[in-house]
C-alpha cells in the first residue's frame, strides 16, 4: 500500500494550513505523506495510528506530531459518543517557515528543539494533550493573527512535555545526521514506496551512492536499526492495518505486503507482535 503525496489546503490569509475534520462514519485508512509537519489532535474516536513503521492504538485526546514526508494514517474502529462525529483537528506547517517566525528568539528555542526530534513522529502525554485541548479547539474560531499566536503558544507548551515518546524509526536531526540526510532520505523514500516487493541491498546502495557496507553503517546510524528489521516493521505495520480494517484472507495480506512465504510472514509477525496474524485480528475484533 503505497503512500500518496497529499497536497494541503491553502488560504490566502494564512501562511500555514489547518483542518477541522469531522466524519460521521469512520476515519479511513489513507496512507499518505507531505513535506509539512503535521500536528493532529483526535477526538471522540478510537482506533489505530500508523506512522512510518510504527503502529499503535489511539483514543480520545490523542495528540501527535508527524515529521515531514513520513507516511502516516489513522484508521478508526469506533466512536466514543455515537451521536457525535470522529474529529481530527490538524495543523500543518513547514520547518523553514516556523524557524523564520521564531527568528532564533530564546523564547522559541523549545520549539526548535521539538522540531529537531520530531522527524520520526512524537506522541505527547495525555496530560499535555488535555492541557492544550481547549486552546487547540479554539484556534479555528480566531482571526488569522490570533491563530498564529495560538499555534506558537501550543507548540511551546507541548515542546516542554517530558513524557513525549518517539514513534517511527526515521532519521534524526543531529549535526552528523544532517551531513548525510539527502542519502538516507532517498533510501527511506525508496523503501516506503517499494516495500511490498523484494528490495535488494545493491539496489539501495546504488540509490545512496555507497557501498553495501557503507549503506549498512549509514542506515543504522540514522535509524538505530538494520535494514531488514526496518523493512519488516513497515510490512508488518501494513499487515496490521489490513487485518484490523479489512476482511482480506491472511495469505492474501501476506502476499500484498511483500511476503512470498506465508510461513515467513507468520514467523515475523509473531516476532514483532507476540501473536499470530489471526490472533491479532481476533483481538482487534474483540476490542
Amino acid at each position: 500500500m503505497r503512500p500518496y503525496l497529499e497536497i494541503l489546503p491553502q488560504s490566502p490569509e494564512t501562511s500555514w494550513s489547518m483542518l477541522n475534520r469531522r466524519l460521521d462514519d469512520v476515519i479511513p485508512f489513507q496512507w499518505h505523506h507531505h513535506p509539512e509537519f503535521e500536528l493532529t489532535l483526535t477526538l471522540n474516536s478510537i482506533g489505530q495510528r500508523f506512522i512510518g513503521d510504527h503502529s499503535g492504538d489511539y483514543g480520545d485526546g490523542d495528540l501527535v506530531l508527524v515529521g515531514p514526508n513520513l507516511p502516516h494514517t489513522w484508521a478508526s474502529r469506533a466512536k466514543i459518543d455515537e451521536h457525535k462525529p470522529h474529529v481530527a483537528l490538524v495543523f500543518w506547517f513547514h520547518r523553514e517557515w516556523l524557524l523564520q517566525i521564531s527568528g532564533g528568539a530564546v523564547e522559541f528555542r523549545p520549539i526548535e528543539a521539538l522540531l529537531m526530534r520530531a522527524d520520526n513522529g512524537v506522541q505527547f502525554s495525555k496530560e499535555i494533550a488535555a492541557a492544550v485541548r481547549v486552546e487547540f479547539e479554539a484556534v479555528f474560531e480566531k482571526p488569522p493573527v490570533e491563530r498564529l499566536l495560538s499555534l506558537l503558544s501550543i507548540l511551546v507548551r507541548i515542546a516542554g512535555d517530558r513524557q513525549a515518546t518517539p514513534l517511527a524509526s526515521a532519521p534524526g536531526q543531529s549535526q552528523e545526521v544532517r551531513e548525510s540526510r539527502e542519502r538516507i532520505d532517498r533510501v527511506l523514500t525508496h523503501m516506503h514506496l517499494n516495500y511490498v516487493r523484494p528490495i535488494s541491498l545493491d539496489e539501495l546502495a546504488d540509490i545512496a551512492a555507497l557501498s553495501v557496507s557503507g549503506l549498512h553503517r549509514m542506515f543504522r546510524r540514522h535509524t538505530g536499526t538494520a535494514i531488514s528489521d526496518y523493512l519488516m516493521r513497515m510490512r508488518i505495520g501494513d499487515a496490521c492495518a489490513r487485518l484490523s480494517s479489512t476482511n482480506q484472507a491472511v495469505h492474501h495480506i501476506s502476499d500484498a505486503v511483500g511476503y512470498n512465504s506465508i510461513a515467513n510472514f507468520n514467523r515475523q509477525f509473531k516476532t514483532l507482535k507476540g501473536m499470530t496474524p489471526r490472533q491479532y485480528r481476533r483481538l482487534f475484533v474483540r476490542q
